[in-house]
Parts: structure tokens; sequence; C-alpha cells
């Protein structure tokens, strides 16, 4: 796209009170913005009301135009819109498709094959590790991770994904000037650097929550499948495999305990027709794909040092579990479990949890 058809687009994009959808009828009816801009007020008001006509015709706010423009110019920052060549196919498929998108970093990503991964923010830490570990052979197989930066499973999966190949897209809810949640700053920089980040919201735009519904279709959107890892029954990752669905795409999720309220909202999905999956292996084998690289083995952990630890681990189970339980069951002194446990936890074996709980990881 030339620069006089970036700043047309943008010209339009950024007019004040001029949705998606009233912009798409504005696009559809004079064919590009450049003939919208030139448009008189009686021709515009055809499709749009006389205020948002009149808005049209005065222009977007120059600091933010110049702002914009400026951006553009920077090494690395795209603009796609409906009408280049590059705009993503996969989201010309959906109802409503965002008309701009503001990229940063590799844009060839977006018509990779992607699979989207969502999941609770507050996630547990075997949680964490499934989902960087389902995202690190999915990446390694080529196929590109595709979630919303947001804490939890998401900033997982796109760490996953930046170890491999297939790299990772970031959507975000927000203007690309702005990182939300903040605490994912060094996250935002290494997929830019490695990988891509989009928004359909301009420059500036702060996180709001009426926003991330809408990033949540460009995630489905964008991708072959969703995998939900570890989410609630209102969870914001159900509206996404809900849009994945919609969109037709295949939802796939990761079951747990029946005790876990993160787990509650995958199984929901389970019993809705959501394909249960236990391995990166069981999605490619649904969307067929290529079949992924042989893992390479894990190292195996070292022995127990003493009868006391293998009953401790066998006490444990998968599931979180109080101090108070874990002794009972394996029959140990509070002294003796906790020298135990901070052995296994520095060798990161198990996971400490809020309420002096511990769950093991591997």
């Amino acid at each position: 796209m030339s620069d006089q058809d970036s700043e047309a687009w943008l010209r339009l994009a950024l007019v004040h009170g001029l949705g998606p959808g009233s912009l798409v009828r504005l696009l559809a009816t004079f064919g590009e913005p450049a003939k919208v801009l030139s448009a008189s007020s009686t021709s515009l008001q055809h499709c749009v009301p006389a205020k948002l006509a009149a808005a049209i015709l005065s222009g977007p706010e120059p600091a933010l135009l110049e702002r914009s423009l400026a951006w553009l110019g920077e090494a690395g920052n795209t603009l796609l819109t409906l009408a280049d060549p590059h705009y993503p196919r996969r989201l010309l498929e959906i109802p409503d498709p965002p008309p701009l998108l503001y990229c940063k970093g590799n844009t060839a990503l977006l018509n990779g094959q992607g699979i989207a991964m969502v999941g609770s923010r507050d996630a547990t830490p075997l949680g964490l590790q499934t989902a960087e570990a389902f995202a690190k052979a999915l990446s390694q197989g080529g196929w590109c991770i595709v979630s919303g930066l947001a804490l939890g499973i998401d900033a997982a999966a796109h760490r996953g994904g930046l170890a491999g190949a297939g790299s990772t897209i970031a959507v975000v809810g927000t203007g690309l000037d702005i990182v939300y949640p903040s605490r994912n700053h060094a996250l935002a920089h290494q997929i830019a650097e490695h990988g891509l980040i989009i928004s359909e919201f301009s420059l500036g735009t702060p996180a709001k929550s009426g926003h991330f519904p809408r990033r949540n279709r460009i995630i489905s959107g964008l991708s072959r499948g969703v995998l939900v890892v570890e989410a609630a029954l209102q969870s914001g990752s159900l509206i996404t495999a809900r849009e994945a669905a919609d969109q037709g795409r295949e939802v796939f999720a990761v079951p747990g305990s029946i005790h876990s309220p993160l787990s509650k909202g995958c199984h929901q999905l389970i019993k809705q027709g959501a394909k249960l999956v236990e391995t990166a292996a069981d999605i490619i084998e649904e969307l067929g794909g290529a079949p992924l690289p042989e893992p390479v083995s894990p190292a195996a952990p070292p022995p127990a040092d003493a009868p006391d630890e293998a009953r401790l681990l066998t006490a444990m189970g998968y599931d979180p579990i109080d101090i108070d339980t874990l002794t009972e069951r394996a029959n140990l002194t509070p002294d003796r479990a906790y020298a135990i446990l901070l052995t296994l936890e520095l060798s990161g074996r198990i996971a400490r949890l809020p309420g002096s709980r511990y769950q093991l990881l591997a």
C-alpha cells in the first residue's frame, strides 16, 4: 500500500465516532477511502447520520493523525486494510473482519497455519507449564500460536510459541503504543522482535472491557482451531471458544481435576463437543497437519533420596494439596515433609501455591 493510500485510510478510520460497521458501509458505497473523503455531505448521509457526515468532512484530530503517520513510518510497523492483498485470508471468512489492522513485527505470520491458545489469567503452575509445552511443540512443528497477551495462559502460550519456528501472534485490545498488562512489557518486546503484535484499535486506545470480546473474534478468526487450557465457568476464554465455534473453527480443551474451578470451563466445553486433548499431536491429528517432530525425551527425574520422598510424591498426586492432608497421607512429620518439599520445589518438580498448598509439576 502506498503512503498516500495509508494516509487516506487513516484519515477516514480515525474520524471520531466512525465505527467499523459505518466504515465498511461507506467503503461499499464509495469504493475507497479517498472517494469517501471527497464526497459531499449529502452523499455521505445516504450511509451515515448527518453528524457523522460532518465529522468525516472535518477530518480526524490532527495530532492523532500525525502521531499515527509517524508510527507507521517506524521500522517494523505496518497498516493492513481490507483492500490489501496481504490482509489475512482467514479473517475475511468471519462475519465482521476488522477494516484495519495495526501491525508490529512479521506480518507474514498472518497467513500461516495458526492455532489459538487461551485460558485463565490466574492459571496454576501446572496449567502454565502445560500451555507453554503445547505451544512449544506446535510451534516447533511450524504452527503459529495466536493469543491475547494477557497474564497467565496467554503469556505462557506466547513464550512457547517464541521457542519454535512457528512463532506467535499477540492480538491486543489496546492501541499498539500501549502494553497491557504492563507486566508483559518484556514479553511484548520479544514478540514484536520475533513474532507479531496486532490490533484493530488506533494508537492511544486504552484497555476497556468492551474491547476484549472484539479482540477475541480476531484471535479465533486467525486460527484453524482454539485450544483452551484452564478456564473457569465464567472465563472470557469461553467467549473465544464460542466465537471459534460460530466461525467454523475447531475447539479443543485440556481436561483437569474435577475439583479445580479452573477445569470446569474446559469440562463444559468438552461436554458441548470440544475435543479433549492430552498432547499437541491430538490437535494436529484433528486438523490434518503434518506430524509434529518427535519430542526430545526429558531427562529422568533424579531417584528419590529416601523412601520418605517417594511416599510424599505418591501421596501428593496431581491435584493441589494442603500440607496437613499431605503429611497425614504420607505419614510424615511436618518438619520432615517441609524439608522434602523445599528440595522438590528447588528442583522444579513441584510448585508452592497460596494457602500452604503444593502441586506436582511433572
